[in-house]
């Protein structure tokens, strides 16, 4: 419980902070105009270990992802879940993408996403691949541009 009061309350922060004028990064924070892009929690070192420690941490990327979800929930609503795979093909083709959504596209396949005082939040876990990711992460994205 103490890992989800902590992010939790890393993600009021991040609704809360203003949106900076020009891209920056402080610790796992990324932020630019209009947008910021959190990593809430990673596991390194997944490249070429055992199918079942990776299935492990995902599961338990994913249970957490559910926990926030839950509490998320109760208090902004029921969230959209939004597939970001047509973003990542825009991206790809060289078409404009806004931020955060451009970046997490890349690394995320679905968010569960929120309006929550003029802004999205979303949350999502690194994509599952065939292969191991070197790094499975748990985000949290906060935007202008809206997540549809």
């Amino acid at each position: 419980m103490d890992t989800t009061r902590a992010h939790l309350t890393a993600i009021e922060r991040l609704c809360a902070r203003p949106f900076p004028a020009q891209r920056c990064v402080e610790g796992r924070v990324e932020s630019g105009p209009g947008f910021h892009l959190a990593e809430l929690d990673a596991v390194d070192g997944l490249w070429g270990q055992d199918m079942s420690a990776v299935q492990d941490a995902r599961e338990e990327f994913e249970s957490e992802l559910q926990v926030l979800v839950q509490v998320l929930t109760y208090r902004w609503g029921e969230p959209e879940r939004t597939r970001l795979t047509g973003r990542l093909e825009r991206a790809a083709k060289g078409e404009p993408v806004p931020e955060p959504l451009r970046t997490l596209s890349g690394l995320v396949g679905e968010v569960y996403a929120w309006r929550v005082e003029g802004r999205w939040v979303g949350l999502g876990i690194t994509r599952e691949e065939p292969e191991p990711p070197p790094r499975l992460q748990l985000f949290a994205a906060i935007g202008e541009e809206d997540v549809r």
